[in-house]
């Protein structure tokens, strides 16, 4: 029988001995942590029945939600002097071990999964390892062989353990404090059937060596010609019946088409996102092949393209010339809309030649593309090289010219408006045109005055006629009447008169700070 002194914490020293069934006990009873707490920190006990009270707090259910035993253990060790803990700690660490080491639970046919019971010992492994009031384990073996063991404890089961909510620290809390060696084996995981793709990827991605990141490269790259095989489409167009079945779907033929398409194309989707976080060699030369597949849908061309954001090695001449390819080949706008985009994150000086070789296409909304990409990456200095390189007027559209005025006011170091004023007045109407349009996005009732010379300019505007949104046209008021129409726009001056300067009316000039409205 057990003896309590009268605080009912402290243990008796004589009448009657402390032995494994109280310690058991304890583990369920009101005041069974204080109790425990006291068995583990007196030397009077034997070293086996204080292990088996420092694996007792480890395994005691929760209270009130919380394992309150594995915090009372570690700050019971610390509190000791160092030679007694690490007698503790020297016997204790290798019976952690040995429960982390036990096989995960596995689900008998038909019936919910078993509770994995080794939580309690992988959070009281990862408490004692960071615990900030004392070094618990000094023993650097005995340490490295319990991050062995907690390595080899996630990859196990990883995908279970990752979403398991009742542990104290999660998942990737545990392999963030571990390092590189905790991922080394998650490339190995990703495979077709795993269902944490994304998770994997961001672990591999921070914390991965150059190693495992190339390998789980590969590995997501070999998912994603899975998806877009036959042989997914023969593995999964069952299951998509007979979900159709359990929901008492009845699709036709076409229409069960489009669903196995939908269903693949999120799937795919799924992968490059996972290929966007980790990137890798192997993943960036599958999306730059995807993309510049014509034979692809669109939609997924332009994904592949979106996944390479930051992705492509601006030092690879390679990767330059394969996004140079797609970004001038005959695809979707969607496409070369995230091509240019691509295009736009290499050096400049590798690049904007092949760009400003795309002057000359007679396909403007490809050279708009083009040009908007250059005077992304250029400064004011570059407006000149910029206005020498704008094609003739023929096929020059005043989207263009629209485009180009707004994207000039957004250029660094420098004054643009002051860089823009002698192409108001010299140059073919391209140029004179795209300097003035800066007015359109940027100019204000108070600047009507600057242009108020330019409405005589008798120089001919640009004549595009590829299709109806080229057109050089505005809308202004009729004459005698609040209705507008749409009016061709014939000349320079004429291009001031009826675009540029309704948009300066409408668009007061900002306040001066401290100015009333």
């Amino acid at each position: 029988m057990l003896c309590l002194a009268t605080a009912g914490v402290g243990l008796a020293t004589s009448g009657c001995r402390v032995n494994e069934n109280d310690i058991h006990r304890w583990e369920t009873t009101a005041h069974g942590p204080d109790k425990l707490r006291a068995v583990l920190f007196h030397d009077k006990y034997d070293n086996s029945l204080r292990i088996e009270a420092a694996t007792s707090l480890i395994r005691m259910k929760p209270r009130q939600g919380r394992r309150v035993g594995i915090g009372i253990m570690v700050e019971t060790l610390a509190t000791m002097a160092p030679e007694a803990r690490q007698s503790i700690v020297a016997a204790l660490v290798p019976s952690i071990i040995a429960e982390l080491r036990k096989p995960p639970p596995v689900a008998p046919p038909g019936q919910p999964r078993p509770m994995d019971a080794s939580f309690p010992y992988k959070d009281a492994a990862y408490a004692m390892l960071t615990s900030d009031r004392t070094v618990i384990i000094a023993d650097e073996a005995l340490k490295e062989g319990l991050k062995a063991a907690l390595i080899d404890w996630a990859m196990a089961d990883f995908e279970h353990r990752l979403e398991d909510r009742s542990q104290a620290y999660g998942m990737e809390q545990l392999l963030r404090f571990i390092g590189p060696p905790a991922v080394a084996g998650l490339p190995k995981l990703m495979t077709r059937e795993a269902k944490r793709l994304d998770q994997m990827a961001s672990l591999v991605a921070e914390y991965g060596d150059p190693q495992a990141k190339e390998a789980a490269s590969a590995n997501l790259v070999a998912i994603a010609r899975f998806v877009t095989s036959s042989e997914w489409v023969d593995a999964k167009k069952p299951e998509l019946q007979a979900a159709n079945a359990a929901s008492k779907i009845t699709p036709t033929e076409k229409q069960f088409e489009a669903q196995l398409a939908q269903y693949q194309e999120e799937e795919l989707f799924r992968v490059y996102g996972s290929m966007k976080k980790l990137g890798g060699r192997p993943s960036v030369d599958f999306l730059l092949g995807f993309a510049a597949d014509k034979n692809q849908p669109e939609k997924r061309r332009q994904a592949a393209l979106a996944a390479l954001e930051g992705r492509l090695d601006r030092n690879n001449p390679s990767d330059i010339q394969r996004i140079l390819e797609i970004a001038t080949a005959d695809a979707p706008d969607a496409v070369l809309d995230q091509a240019f985009r691509r295009v736009g994150e290499m050096p400049r000086e590798l690049v904007v030649e092949k760009l400003y070789g795309l002057f000359k296409t007679d396909k403007w909304k490809i050279r708009r593309a083009a040009a908007a990409t250059i005077l992304k990456m250029s400064t004011v200095k570059h407006i000149d090289e910029f206005m020498s390189r704008l094609p003739d007027s023929k096929g020059f559209a005043m989207p263009e010219a629209l485009t180009y005025g707004a994207s000039f006011g957004d250029l660094k170091e420098g004054s643009p408006l002051e860089a823009l004023k002698k192409h108001f007045t010299e140059g073919p109407a391209p140029v004179r045109t795209s300097a003035i349009a800066y007015y359109f996005t940027f100019g204000t009732a108070a600047d009507l005055a600057a242009v108020k010379a330019l409405e005589g300019d008798t120089t001919r505007a640009p004549v595009c006629d590829a299709d109806p949104d080229c057109k050089w046209a505005c809308e202004v008021q009729k004459e005698g009447s609040n209705e507008r129409e749409l009016r061709d726009v014939k000349t320079v001056g004429e291009f001031v008169q009826y675009c540029i300067e309704p948009a300066m009316q409408e668009r007061k000039p900002e306040l001066e700070k401290g100015e009333k409205k």
